[in-house]
């Protein structure tokens, strides 16, 4: 199997000794690293022509978990958010526009799904529990065992032979969630009580890009074995694609006066 490089988002976080540290899971480049992928680890801090001479290399990108994307970036005041990173806002809504515009495979993880609903049109429930209640425990701050629950499929496409038949259990890590969903994008499945866990963005053309609400490459062995196909089938679609390729039509939103 011929390794690729794909891009690799990553949260800056302070430390004991006072210098900051860009924070990469190790549950990503296990998952990346068995389907023949080596992650460029890409964050706000790097010196941005290096930044972008990496992400020249990469076929392909991941939008990794981490803090709420910034309310403004989609008009609304704070309402919720806890915290946020204007810097990774901007960085990681540069690289998604680059890369639907060179037509490269797209997985977004959990923030991930949410700044790719943003930068496409969208908005955000700030915090779940005080927009939607408590029927399901989403919240990331909880004990992990609470951030379990049912995702039903709605139908897939793209996804179409990753998700099992029926309803199958995630692990879901988050207090904010899609409200508003982008019109480029489709849901593909949602939880019990109806927050959007899973999109497709279905444009003519366009490559593999798909966003999850759950963690996959947390339960990468998880009994129904979608979390393992969901890699598997981002690092094929890496694979097929070519870069350099003409520009799509697709259209990031830059400023929030335009959103709704």
């Amino acid at each position: 199997m011929t390794a690729r490089f794909v891009g690799l988002t990553a949260p800056v976080r302070d430390s004991d000794i006072g210098m900051p540290r860009v924070m990469v899971e190790v549950g990503y480049l296990h998952a990346l690293g068995e389907f023949g992928l080596v992650p460029l680890v890409l964050s706000p801090i790097d010196d941005a022509n290096l930044r972008d001479r990496a992400f020249e290399l990469s076929s392909g990108l991941v939008l990794s978990g981490g803090e709420d994307v910034d309310p403004a970036r989609y008009g609304k005041s704070p309402d919720g958010a806890r915290t946020v990173s204007p810097e990774r806002d901007a960085m990681e809504l540069e690289l998604l526009r680059r890369a639907l515009d060179r037509r490269i495979p797209v997985l977004a993880i959990c923030r991930g799904i949410q700044l790719l609903n943003v930068g496409l049109g969208g908005t955000l429930y700030q915090d779940l529990e005080t927009k939607m209640g408590t029927a399901i425990d989403h919240d990331r701050f909880r004990e992990f065992a609470g951030h379990i629950h049912a995702i039903r499929p709605d139908g897939p496409e793209l996804l179409a032979g990753v998700f099992p038949d029926g309803e199958f259990v995630q692990n879901s890590a988050h207090h904010q969630g899609i409200q508003d969903l982008a019109p480029a994008l489709t849901a593909v499945a949602r939880a019990p009580d109806g927050l959007v866990e899973a999109v497709e963005y279905r444009q003519p053309g366009a490559a593999w890009t798909v966003g999850v609400q759950w963690h996959p490459e947390r339960k990468l062995e998880d009994p129904s074995g979608t979390n393992r196909r969901l890699f598997e089938r981002f690092a094929a679609a890496v694979r097929e694609t070519t870069t350099g390729v003409e520009s799509t039509s697709a259209t990031l939103v830059e400023t929030p006066e335009v959103m709704g």
